[in-house]
Formats: C-alpha cells, structure tokens, sequence
C-alpha cells in the first residue's frame, strides 16, 4: 500500500527501519513530530508487511474519521475500500479494507469482546503521550494480550513528544522496545508574543474572561493582515469557538470563519478541514487540533494559550471542566501546525515569560478524571486494582477507592472487586457505569425506547443545547429541531436499545478468555420475562418524570429538593448545596433531578447546568438505595431531641417526635449534651462551687490521690460522680435539677470524706472566735478575709492541709477595705503595722490599735461611743 503513495512526508524515510524493529521484536515506538506523516504513512507501511488487518487507534473521534480520510485519499480511493474506520455510532468498512482507524474506546472494547482480536495482524497507538484513560488502557490490555494469547500481533505506539523511554519500557517486557525516531523537517514557524495589553482574569472553572477573546480576536484581525494563508485559532471549547466567531463575523464576507470540535456532525468537521480554493480559512478549533488533525493551509496559528480538562471533586461525586493554562508541549505542537506546508508563524496571546512558567507537559486524565468506567475496565478484564498491567501510570489509590465503591453500589462487582455478571451487562452497555444502570434498570420502569432516548442524551455530550432542562432538550431533539444532532443521538439510541437485554443485536458471540481474568462467567444473563422492559406500566409516565427517574438512577445523590418554596437554591441527596442559573425555567420546583452539575474549587454550591423536574414518589423511587428511616436520640439546639426521621441521603422528607425513646439513648443524650455545652447546664450553687474548690485545692497541695475537678476531667468521669440523677435526666432541665454538691461528693472515697474538714476546711477559726469561710478560687493560695482587730493575738498565719500550705491573709479595716495582703503575719506585725496603725486609728478612734497586737485581746465589735 506504501508504493500506492508517492507522497514524500518526512517520516517516509525511517518506515524501512520502524517495519524491520516491528519484525524482530514484535513491538515498537515511532516517535515523530507533528506533521511529519506517521499517521497517515505507518499504517500503509505495516499494512505491507503483514496478511490481516492493521487497526490504528486514535484517542478523538475527529482525528480517527480524518486520518482514514487522509489515507484514503492519498491512496486516490474512498473511505471504506482499502482505509476504513469505526468511531461510537459509525463505522465504514469494506470486504477490502486493510487499515481500520478506530477510537481507543471502540479498540478497549474489541479487546473486551476478544482479547485475540482475530484477523487483526498490528495494532497501532496514535498519539499516545495525550494520555487519555481510554489510550492507557488500550495500551495496557493489548500488551497484555500480545504477550499472553497473541505473540504474533505487532503492536506499535507513536508519539508527537520525544519522552519515548516509559512507552518503550511497558511495550518490550524484558526488554524495551525498539524506538524509531523521525526527524521534524517541518518548514520555520516564528513566534510573535502577542500579551493582552491590559490584565484578564486567571482561567478557572468558570467563563475565560471576555477580555482574552476579545483579544484573541483582534489578534485573528492582525494575523489576517500580516500573513498569507489560512489560520488556525487555538481555544479551550465550543462555547469560546462561538463567541470569537461572533466577534469576527463582519469578516464573513473576506474570509471563512468555520468551528472544528468534537460537538460538530461529521460533515461540518470535514468541512473544516477541506481548503476553500480562492478563499482563506479561519477554523476555530479546540485541543482536537493539537497533534494528529492536519488542517491544509494553514500557515499562522493564533493561540489563545488554554486548554479544558476534567476534574473530579471525589468527595462530592461531582466533576466540572476546569480552564488551564497550556503546558509547554501542547504548546510547541499547536505552533507546528502553522509549519507544515510551509514557513509560518504562531501568535501566542501570552508573554514570553508567562510561557516559561508553564506546566513542560500535561497532566494525564488519570490523574484528575472520574475513575468508575475505568475501574470497570479493569475488573472486565480481570484485574481489579491494575496490578500488573501495562499502565503508564497508577491509577490514583483514593480516586479508585471512590470508583471500586461506586461500582459495588451498582452491584458491578463483588467485595473483592471482581467483576459480576450484573457488571458485565453494564460493561456491554458501552456507556458510563451509572448511565449503564440507568438503562438497565430503567427500561423496565419507563419502557426501553424512552430509556435508550434519555441515556443517549446523557451519554452524548455533544447533544447538549443552550438551556438547563433536559426534558425540553429531548424534545427538541424528537421533533428534529436540530436536524445534525438529531441524526447522532438516533444513532446512539439505536446503539444502546441493542444493549437491552432482549433488544436487537442483544446477543454476544466470540471467545470468552480474557488474559488475567480470574473472573468465572461471560455475559450478563436476560432478565426474566416478568422483569422485561416496559412490561411494569411505568412508560406511561410523563416525560419529565420518565427522564427524572432515569437521570435519579444513575445519580441518586444529585436528586435535590428546593431550599425554601419558589426559589432557585437546592440541597441535593449527596448533601452538596446547588443552584440554578439566574433566569432558569427550573427555577421553583420542588424537587429537581440533576444530570449535570459542577462545583468550582472553593465555591459555597455546585452550578446545575442540566436538570428535569420530577416529585417526591419520583425521587423516592429512583434514589431508593439512599432511603432510610432512622430514631434519633440526641442533643441539638440546647437540648434532648427524639425523633423519626426519614431521609433521602442528606434530604429530610419526615420529621416526627419519637413516643417513647430507649432510656439508655436518652442518657447517652443527656451526656453528649454535658459534654458539648459544658458543665455550665448544671446548676452551681455556691455551695457546690465552694466544694469543687476545696477539693481542687486538696489535689495541689496533698497530691493526685485526690480527685480531678477540672472541666475535662468532670465531664470525662460524668456517668461516676452525676451517677443515678443523670440515668434518670430526660432534658436540660433535669441536669439543672442535679444536686451538685452531693454528687461531687461521690469523687471521695471513705477516707478523704473523713479528711476533707480537716485538710481543707470550709471555714477557720479566728482568735475573736468567730468563724471565717476560707476561699478556695485560687487553690494555690487559699484566701482568708479578716478584720485587722479580730485576728490580735496571733503569732503567725495559720496554716492547712496537714501544715503544708499557709493560709494567704485578708486584713482589712473596720470598713471591710483591704489594707494588707500577708502569708507571714509575723513579719507584717513589725514593718506592716505601724504604718496602718499610723494611717487608721485617726480614722477609726474607737476601734483598738494597740502598740502589741500580738498581745492585744481580738474583737469584733468597736468601743461605745461616749455620752
């Protein structure tokens, strides 16, 4: 087939070396840079070494139907002769065809079908550094069936990026692979720098600033006047490709402004890739541009500097597509586009300076992306954590957790992670594993068209419209609004109604062994005839219930029902808030059933950006896992709440008083109250203050044996020392009828009861012979508050807890004021007192102030007053 072509690409000359490495070790890389021809030139090389089929996978649905176009072309034939390809929905082949180019999704799904893949002689990776999940697993599952059934396949990767050596290390085994290099003879491509001239917002999760498009636009306007030849403008998605188109649409009449995305029918994307002889191009296209796509006659590339990929919050189960800043390579690539044919130039609306910060590659979908299809993958092919395979990279342990979880919900597979017939069933649907079960399990309660139909708009990303109701969107689609969108979303519904179990085309041939599968079974079997689709009556549901239960089933935790009655603020099941957009036709109903939804990293609510009304039986019914019924027995708002309540995930849908709550819940209630709101919701009466500090004090200066009456240590030790009164509390107010004193008692054992008047008295004589209660707040210095006069004839302060601790004196004036604070009373009787003495007795004359207070007889009471 390579003689049929006299096309000369640059990397024609190392297809003699890449066919002679594939020949004497089965396995090869071909490292090439874009627009150096691998695509369209290897395939007919090894097409000529070999008798079967060669089957080239491409990660795009795009890029397979071009470069079968391509190769078909350069061959002077059609596609579906000699080059033919499959992609989801469509595949064109022929009696004669050679070179089959297919997506890697279809290539996994072959593999699954027959690992052997029969009349297939070479399998060839495209553009396999994109490191898309469903590319590492063609790789991995075709490595592991070359070495294990199928020694013979040759098996090749090629790659735009020179970091060959991982690849070439998991396709050789014992040794690496071959690696065939081609040297980029691609013409100079200057680079212009071309900033903003003003700040635009950093790219995030939402909208790309307006300000960057319209410079992206301007910049297009530039180029057009500068250069000769079509350009190729760079942007991160469809809804961007729309508004710069929008900007430039006063150029329609000079030039030809097309979009190129993967959303676009077949046609429009062959039309964007097709010259206009006489008119220059400006295509708009995202990623799908980057590497295998050649787009003829472009000679300038405008780079708005973005790229849009997946991030999974695993918490949540919510994904959003994230804008990011291009990495280096992806970068290098887009500008090598304005190279091919001939000298160009690529405007970079980014600074020189901001590219040198760049991300050097980017990051593989593995480790961002939802991981559930993968893992199923992985356990349809017998290996449920990957162990083994030939991966590029691990799979992330906590995203495949999440994954491994999600599947056992949907009883995919077993507690080992094995794969279930159920699973299998799911695995054939060829559709998401939620999505899957949807179908599966919808068809029999909505009937098995209206299932297929609402599955393959979920399943379809490229079928979404402008607006955020579901039901609305397959409407449109079943009157035929959209004439191109409806002729794919046929397709698919056809495609997934063969899935059904008894639908057409339901049954599976082929060979079962998978090499590693340690799994007994082949497919899942029919539902009995009692369970068959439509047989339950429920395909008499309107339409907007009838795709609610369908979107409730795949994602039971996005059911959502309205925070207050007519507004637009909903709590989903999963219990992440979300909201409607300002100006949704949703807005106000009850209860929503959420398809899509995403969350900003750091924003308060998820955004709902496709939705249908059902009610409440509705959410019921297809969030039925997340049902529960539960008797609550605790401590909420201040107090001991019993109650019923019955919930959907993190929705309350009944909440009534519990009649006669366990005693035991009650108390265990009661308790997590004491300990959340603290000691304060016991009634402290000074005399029970007055214990707990006596007894702190006696813990500090007599040792640990005395018992703790911290805070913590209180509410650690509650059952003990609260003992039968909080067995028998109910509420808070129990807890504050609690005898406080009394049961702080219970902290003492027999003898330190007996001690405690004696280590640590409430109150101490005083030589005036009253009796004075000592205060005990700080318990390293227990205060005595005293009347200078009453405490005449004392030598020294006294002193407690065994003689260990002096008391700390008081003396105070016949008011009741402090004039001294003292623990050495002899001491204060030499220096202290003759200055108070000196300072008082005119004010108090008939109190006594003796020269000898240690001698002086103490009083209470002050002189008569004379007559």
């Amino acid at each position: 087939m390579l003689s049929d072509v006299s096309l000369d690409l640059p990397v024609r000359p190392v297809l003699a070396a890449l066919v002679e490495a594939l020949d004497a070790a089965g396995a090869a890389v071909l490292v090439a840079p874009p627009g150096t021809g691998k695509t369209t030139l290897a395939p007919l090389a090894v097409a000529d070494e070999v008798p079967g089929r060669v089957v080239i996978a491409q990660p795009r649905r795009v890029a397979a139907r071009a470069a079968a176009h391509r190769m078909a072309a350069v061959l002077g034939e059609r596609v579906g002769d000699r080059i033919g390809y499959a992609v989801r929905g469509e595949r064109r082949v022929g009696p004669r065809t050679r070179v089959e180019v297919v997506t890697t999704g279809l290539l996994v799904r072959r593999l699954h079908h027959d690992p052997e893949l029969p009349g297939v002689d070479a399998v060839l990776l495209d553009e396999c550094h994109e490191r898309q999940l469903d590319a590492d697993l063609a790789l991995a599952f075709t490595v592991e069936a070359r070495g294990t059934l199928r020694p013979d396949l040759r098996l090749l990767a090629m790659s735009a990026t020179p970091r060959a050596d991982r690849f070439a290390a998991l396709l050789g085994g014992a040794a690496p692979a071959p690696v065939i290099r081609a040297e980029a003879a691609l013409h100079p491509v200057e680079r212009i720098w071309t900033p903003p001239s003003r700040p635009v917002a950093a790219p995030g999760a939402g909208r790309v600033d307006p300000a960057l498009l319209d410079h992206v636009a301007a910049t297009v306007r530039r180029a057009l006047r500068e250069r000769a030849g079509d350009v190729l403008v760079f942007l991160p998605g469809a809804g961007e490709i729309a508004a710069v188109a929008g900007r430039l649409a006063d150029l329609r009449d000079a030039v030809a402004v097309l979009p190129l995305h993967g959303r676009l029918p077949g046609a429009a994307q062959d039309a964007a890739l097709a010259p206009l002889p006489g008119r220059r191009r400006v295509v708009l296209a995202t990623a799908v541009a980057e590497s295998s796509l050649t787009v003829p006659g472009v000679r300038v590339v405008v780079d708005a500097g973005l790229s849009r990929v997946a991030r999974t919050d695993l918490a949540r189960g919510l994904g959003a597509l994230v804008t990011v800043p291009v990495s280096r390579a992806a970068a290098t690539q887009r500008a090598g586009r304005a190279g091919r044919e001939a000298p160009g130039a690529v405007y970079r609306c980014w600074s020189e300076a901001t590219h040198a910060r760049l991300a050097p590659q980017p990051e593989p979908e593995i480790a961002s992306a939802d991981l559930t299809g993968f893992a199923l993958e992985l356990a349809a092919w017998g290996t449920p954590d990957g162990a083994g395979l030939a991966l590029p990279d691990p799979p992330p342990p906590a995203a495949l957790a999440v994954a491994r979880d999600t599947l056992t919900t949907l009883g995919a597979v077993d507690g080992d992670g094995r794969i279930t017939a159920r699973g299998r069933a799911i695995a054939a649907a060829g559709a998401h594993p939620r999505l899957a079960r949807a179908l599966l399990d919808g068809a029999e309660r909505v009937g098995a068209d209206r299932a297929a139909e609402v599955v393959a708009l979920l399943a379809e990303e490229t079928l979404g419209g402008a607006g955020d109701d579901l039901t609305a969107l397959w409407r449109r689609l079943r009157t035929g609004a959209d004439p191109a969108a409806t002729a794919r979303w046929r397709t698919e519904v056809r495609r997934l109604r063969t899935a059904l179990p008894g639908g057409p085309g339901s049954g599976r041939s082929g060979r079962d062994r998978r090499p590693g599968d340690r799994t007994s079974g082949r497919a899942a079997p029919d539902l009995p005839a009692d369970r068959a689709p439509g047989r339950s009556g429920q395909d008499r549901l309107p339409d907007d219930l009838a795709a609610g239960l369908l979107v409730g089933l795949a994602y039971p935790e996005r059911l959502a029902r309205v925070r207050r009655a007519g507004g637009s603020a909903y709590l989903m099941a999963g219990g992440t808030a979300a909201e409607l957009a300002a100006g949704s036709g949703l807005a106000g109903s009850a209860w929503l059933a959420i398809a899509v939804a995403d969350r900003s990293p750091g924003a308060p609510t998820a955004r709902v950006r496709l939705a249908t009304p059902v009610d409440e039986a509705t959410a019921r019914e297809a969030g039925g896992p997340l049902l529960r019924a539960d008797r609550e027995v605790g401590w909420s708002g201040g107090d001991v709440v019993a109650r019923e309540v019955v919930r959907l995930g993190a929705i309350e849908l009944v909440d009534r008083p519990l009649a006669a709550p366990e005693p035991a819940r009650l108390t265990e209630a009661v308790l997590a109250g004491l300990r959340q709101d603290g000691l304060t919701l016991l009634t402290w009466t000074p005399e029970a203050t007055a214990l707990r500090r006596r007894l702190a004090f006696c813990r500090q200066a007599l040792g640990d044996d005395w018992p703790d009456v911290s805070d913590a240590a209180l509410l650690a030790a509650a059952p003990a020392w609260l003992g039968p009164e909080l067995s028998r509390a109910r509420r808070r107010a129990d807890l504050a009828r609690i005898d406080v004193a009394a049961a702080l008692r219970r902290l003492l054992d027999w003898r330190q009861a007996a001690r405690l008047d004696e280590v640590a008295p409430e109150r101490l004589p005083v030589p005036s012979g009253s009796r004075i209660r000592l205060d005990y707040a700080d318990p390293a210095a227990p205060v005595l508050a005293v009347k200078l006069q009453e405490t005449f004839g004392w030598a020294a302060a006294p002193r407690i807890a065994d003689g260990r601790v002096p008391v700390l004196l008081h003396l105070l004036s016949p008011a009741g004021r402090p004039v001294a604070v003292t623990a050495d009373l002899a001491s204060f009787w030499r220096t202290g007192y003759p200055q108070v003495r000196a300072e008082l007795r005119g004010r108090y004359p008939r109190h006594p102030w003796p020269d000898d207070p240690t001698s002086a007889e103490p009083t209470r009471r002050a002189s008569p007053r004379r007559r």
